[in-house]
């Protein structure tokens, strides 16, 4: 009883800080998080880039090739935006960032498709910027394609071959594709579950080094403690049950809002969303207060935790799988909380697998909430002897 009354008096002097002393708090756990969800869901919302500009180098101005165009310029991801005179217009329009990509039809292509001499239709694409560059690359193969196929399926039609085999001879293997658990190809399913995330981990781990920094910064380390009998595992506690449940709150507005409003898919029940999400916030907060503890000095504690959540937007393995990494990187990818958080919610949330599949992950989020136990002794010397240094 004792201890508890220690961890609400501690609380309450904590939330007092974040509601009137310390506006960045309010910033960092509310109108931040909003702008970081309206931002993601609102830009991804039609799932993939849609008219991505093209150029089109049309030498040839025939029925067939006006034709090629037409198709190009009615695909979902594509629109045809400039007609360049020559070759030089286009490649440079490219390098000038106006078109992602240009398809080039000499003169004589049509006159050549009809006498089955094979023409050549060249498509040049910029891949500096991955996504762009992929799915304008896919389009423009697609009508090289189309027109092949268009020839050869009137070919065979004046030659008297039925539908079937006209089918066959055209494609004669069908592909039949499923896209698991987001069978859309969404970027906004795939992404902003794991962006909007890691961003807010990273502040939770900034805040919580923070929030200890600035103890030691004003010198009330030792108020601090003293409200615990400075036993330093109840101060800890008392402190951060606030931080825990403002961010846990954000979390879970944030998840109904991208399950209840958006209907992002998710094959999981209720109690894997609530399960990684309390795993999520705790051992965020659990790394800020360890980086604290290995450098007590605010500066280089945030300064740890923002690289380490930095790096791990790129090692949680949702852009880059990490079996295409090298050994010593798919070593390095378990170090970082967000891989964790991310294997979970696709097997158990996204996927409707069973925790078990990945329970050294649910293991590895226990652990870094855990990581304090070991610096608790530094900070308690740090919050009763160290000086602030800026």
């Amino acid at each position: 009883m004792k201890y508890l009354r220690q961890i609400g008096n501690i609380a309450l002097r904590e939330l007092d800080i974040v509601v009137r002393k310390n506006r960045i708090y309010g910033f960092c756990t509310i109108v931040f998080p909003l702008l970081l969800v309206l931002f993601f869901t609102t830009m991804l919302d039609q799932g993939l880039p849609q008219d991505l500009p093209i150029g089109v180098v049309d030498q040839d101005n025939s029925a067939t090739s006006r034709g090629l165009i037409r198709n190009l310029d009615a695909m979902q991801s594509s629109r045809v935006v400039y007609r360049f005179a020559s070759v030089t217009e286009a490649r440079n329009a490219m390098q000038e960032g106006k078109v992602y990509a240009y398809l080039y039809i000499p003169d004589g292509t049509a006159a050549k498709l009809l006498a089955g001499r094979q023409p050549k239709i060249s498509y040049y694409y910029t891949m500096t910027c991955l996504t762009a560059g992929s799915m304008a690359s896919k389009d423009l193969k697609t009508i090289g394609m189309l027109g092949s196929m268009a020839v050869g399926q009137a070919t065979l039609s004046a030659k008297g071959a039925s539908k079937q085999q006209i089918k066959a001879a055209l494609q004669p293997v069908t592909i039949d594709a499923h896209m698991i658990a987001n069978p859309q190809g969404s970027y906004n399913y795939s992404l902003t579950t794991v962006f909007v995330p890691g961003i807010l981990m990273l502040f939770m781990a900034l805040l919580s080094a923070y929030s200890l920094g600035m103890e030691m910064k004003f010198d009330t380390g030792k108020e601090w403690l003293a409200l615990a009998d400075n036993n330093i595992l109840v101060a800890i506690i008392g402190k951060y049950v606030i931080h825990a449940l403002v961010f846990l709150l954000v979390m879970f507005l944030f998840l109904y809002y991208i399950f209840n409003v958006l209907h992002f898919p998710h094959l999981g029940g209720v109690w894997s969303i609530v399960r990684i999400t309390l795993l999520q916030v705790a051992g965020s907060l659990g790394f800020g207060i360890f980086a604290f503890g290995l450098m007590p000095s605010l500066r280089m504690s945030m300064s740890i935790s923002s690289l380490w959540f930095v790096l791990g937007l790129s090692m949680c393995g949702s852009a880059f799988p990490i079996m295409g990494m090298d050994a010593p990187l798919q070593a390095m990818s378990w170090l970082f909380p967000l891989r964790h958080y991310w294997m979970l919610y696709q097997a158990t949330v996204l996927n409707g697998f069973p925790v078990i599949d990945v329970w050294f992950h649910l293991v590895a989020l226990v652990a870094f909430t855990l990581l304090p136990w070991f610096v608790l002794r530094k900070v308690k010397n740090a919050m009763l002897n160290y000086v602030f240094i800026p």
